[in-house]
Order: C-alpha cells, then structure tokens, then sequence
C-alpha cells in the first residue's frame, strides 16, 4: 500500500514538474507587449503598438515548407549583420490559401530600421501598425479544426458586442512543437475598427 502511495506521489509531483517546465520555457521569451483594455472571460480588446516583424509567404498551413526554418536562420544569424537577434513569442500566421503567412516578432529594443536584412530571399521586415485587437485565447494543439473553431467563437462574441472587424484573422502560437496540447497558449485576432492606440 505504502508503495503504490509513494508511486502516485512520484507520478503527481512528475507531472507538476513537466507543467512547470512547459510554462518556464514559455515565460522565457519576451513576448509582444500590449494593453488589454477590456476583459470577458477568454475574450479581450487589446491594443498594440506598432511591431516589428520579420516575415515568410508559406506554401500551405502546416508549415511543411520550410517558412519557420527560414525565419529561425535568419535570427540565428542569416542576415546582412550576422546579427543573433532573440526569438519571442507569439509566432504569427495569417492570410489564406493564396497568401499565407508565418512572422516572428522581433525584440522591442530593435526598430524597424535597425534590424539587419535578410540573407536569404524569401523573407521581408516591416513594421505592423498599432492597433486594437479583438483577442481568443484557446488550447490545444495546432490545426485547422481548433482555429476555425476559435474564429467563430471570436466572430460570435463580436456579434453579441456590437464590435466591427476590420481584417480577417491572425493567430499566435506561443509554444514549442513538444508542448502538449493543453498546455498550449494559442490565440486568434482580429483588428478593430475604430480609434488606432496611442
């Protein structure tokens, strides 16, 4: 008995730890600032100053074709600078079938102007404007399913609010590949129509 209590113990205190460890890795990174100006549950308005991204077309939604590998290189020093420049979080995708998109933030400390250009084709930085966001947040792991799913509930919430969105979706991924789905921080957003933050 005492030993199958020492099992359970060992097995609580495991998981404990593994859930640490996946919030520690995420808490690791800088993240794109923002002030939420008003909360609902998982629903927020956020807004945003203006980021700097750097950023990849991609062949499909699933990544296959090397869009997060090109922009990985480009921060680990394939640039003009051979400059490392620190990966953040969220990871940005957007667009649709036509024109996807996958973009890393860059640190705040680096303006548009100063970040180094790219070494590879392929790859753009520019600045996205400052605005209001519509936000979801939601787990789980990546796919079309759970986004789609997530937009709706985003789009609904909006329509109960008598909110306006200006442009089709964004979505943030926050974590590694090995976090499990649960743990995951993933989140849908729209810009808002209306007054463009200070």
């Amino acid at each position: 008995m005492k030993r199958m209590w020492l099992l359970i113990f060992v097995a609580v205190v495991g998981v404990g730890l593994w859930v640490a460890g996946c919030q520690a890795t995420r808490a690791g990174y800088e993240s794109a600032p923002y002030q939420v100006v008003r909360a609902d549950g998982k629903f927020e308005l956020r807004d945003y100053p203006a980021l700097t991204v750097v950023e990849t077309p991609m062949a499909g939604p699933d990544g296959s074709d090397g869009g997060f590998t090109r922009l990985f290189r480009f921060i680990t020093g394939a640039n003009e600078g051979k400059q490392k420049i620190a990966m953040t979080t969220p990871v940005f995708m957007s667009g649709d079938v036509t024109n996807l998109t996958m973009a890393f933030v860059l640190p705040a400390k680096l303006s548009t102007a100063s970040v180094p250009k790219p070494a590879e084709g392929g790859l753009a930085v520019r600045a996205l404007p400052a605005g209001r966001f519509a936000v979801l947040r939601y787990s789980g792991g990546r796919n079309a399913k759970n986004d789609a799913e997530s937009l709706v509930r985003l789009r609904s919430w909006l329509e109960r609010e008598r909110l306006t969105a200006l442009s089709g979706p964004v979505y943030g991924y926050f974590d590694p590949p090995w976090t499990p789905g649960f743990l995951r921080r993933n989140e849908v957003m729209l810009r808002m129509a209306g007054e463009t933050p200070k």
